[in-house]
């Protein structure tokens, strides 16, 4: 996909690892410009505090093929966000995509934890951190998106439509922000369509992570050590692959197929023929309802 987005703007917001970080990467290594925010900077980071950096996420854009550019933004402060896209259309006049990445609510989850003992205030900061920050983003991004046709939003969420439907997602406050981002691209669906826009929810697989890397104590190299103690990481997906999945859509002249539409990364990549780092095509969805939630042996074989 080198060049297939060449001329293109988008934006990555949560860009500063994860998902976001690969959608950014790949973007770039199809051309795009791309402005990558978050709130983790060389100068400081969030209450995530993690390691990971916007610097270093548009080195990698850049790196790869594209323009990447670093803005820290608090996405909660509509201030900030209104002035991000004062700037945009200031240096680029448009904006062709905009993915919706952000959550940094993992620190406040309280796994199988019923909500009347879970932390309100951790599980309210987590809504608001998951879904407040989408909105506001989008308030302000979307008539940018619109003065062109064929504009795209990626809604990044965790589970498909059908998989959320009928399953409980650790703790009310979690499941709810995830149904949300959801129901958020449904209802940009309509309102984008009349303009030639497409918004789309999509949803990674087991995402091998930088934090969920250091959780099992492996890196990408050696990965498939994890699996001696969790044997179903064996589906597990580098953030590169979602990262092309959302090239493919951007990509697609025919996008507008897919308005409104709840998507994996598994899934897109059957149709569309991309593949993850390791030539592989997990579908890790697939994977969980058929070998992983009826408690059968891991085994990725015919998933990837």
């Amino acid at each position: 996909m080198s060049g297939a987005l060449e001329g293109k703007v988008a934006l990555v917001t949560g860009g500063t690892r994860g998902t976001g970080r690969g959608i950014a990467a790949e973007l770039g290594a199809a051309g795009a410009t791309v402005y990558v925010t978050g709130r983790s900077t060389r100068a400081g980071r969030s209450e995530v505090d993690r390691p990971e950096t916007i610097e270093e996420t548009a080195e990698r854009v850049t790196a790869a093929g594209g323009v990447g550019i670093p803005v820290r933004v608090d996405h909660l402060r509509t201030d900030e966000v209104a002035a991000l896209a004062e700037r945009i259309d200031r240096e680029q006049g448009r904006l062709d995509i905009l993915v919706n990445d952000i959550f940094g609510g993992d620190h406040l989850t309280e796994w199988d934890t019923p909500v009347w003992e879970h932390s309100l205030e951790n599980g309210l900061h987590l809504l608001h951190l998951a879904i407040d920050t989408h909105v506001i983003t989008s308030h302000h991004m979307l008539p940018l998106l619109i003065r062109r046709p064929g504009g795209l939003v990626v809604e990044v969420t965790d589970g498909t439509t059908d998989y959320n439907a009928v399953n409980y997602r650790l703790n009310t406050f979690y499941d709810l922000s995830k149904w949300s981002v959801i129901r958020l691209a449904f209802s940009q669906a309509h309102e984008l369509a009349p303009h030639g826009g497409t918004a789309v929810a999509l949803s990674p697989g087991w995402l091998r992570s930088e934090a969920m890397l250091d959780h099992y104590g492996v890196t990408e190299a050696n990965w498939r050590d994890a699996t001696a103690k969790v044997p179903h990481f064996v589906i597990s997906e580098t953030p590169a692959f979602t990262g092309r999945a959302v090239v493919a859509l951007a990509s697609d002249p025919e996008r507008a197929r897919w308005n409104g539409r709840s998507l994996s990364s598994g899934g897109l990549a059957q149709v569309y023929g991309f593949t993850d780092v390791d030539g592989s095509r997990p579908d890790a969805w697939r994977y969980l309802v058929e070998v992983q939630d009826p408690d059968r042996p891991a085994d990725a074989t015919g998933y990837r």
